[in-house]
């Protein structure tokens, strides 16, 4: 992938929306991805012109979670990548408001980036589960973000079952 493809960030009445691009992967958290989204937050909160900051994806899905052929915290170029925990940092800590403008599925991390946000909003029909369970791995990284919004209850159900839930149910 060519630098600066796996997301774009363009400003727009004062808001920089920041699109997950790759539609045929998901927009799968790959380390190329999440370095890019990364580098797009801290140019956004540096932007005196920009009031918000809005996270979206292309395609028909949100985000799939970690690119599994090239998963966040994998070497670029012989370049050590920023992990995928910086970015969910940076978007609590972003002095700006973040939205998550959740158009399409998310599954495991794409969670990560929705229990970031400040505000969310979700298109009722679209499917959403914390998909790693399913394959043995735990969502601890993404837990310490989505547990808060969910509760301790609903978010262990979740957490423990990979069970799909909807928009609507959100």
């Amino acid at each position: 992938m060519n630098p600066q493809t796996a997301t774009r960030l363009e400003t727009r009445q004062g808001a920089a929306w920041i699109t997950l691009n790759r539609p045929e992967n998901r927009n799968a958290l790959s380390a190329a991805l999440v370095n890019e989204l990364y580098h797009h937050l801290q140019a956004a909160n540096a932007d005196d012109a920009v009031r918000c900051i809005v996270i979206t994806g292309s395609g028909t899905a949100f985000c799939a979670g970690a690119d599994l052929k090239s998963p966040p915290g994998a070497t670029i170029s012989g370049e050590a990548s920023v992990p995928y925990a910086d970015v969910l940092i940076a978007i609590q800590e972003s002095p700006k408001p973040v939205i998550a403008a959740v158009n399409g599925a998310a599954f495991a991390g794409g969670l990560g980036l929705i229990g970031a946000a400040d505000i969310v909003v979700v298109v009722d029909d679209i499917q959403c589960s914390f998909s790693e369970v399913r394959i043995g791995v735990i969502p601890a990284v993404i837990s310490v973000v989505c547990l808060p919004k969910l509760g301790p209850h609903h978010g262990m159900k979740l957490f423990l079952t990979g069970e799909r839930f909807s928009g609507r149910d959100a």
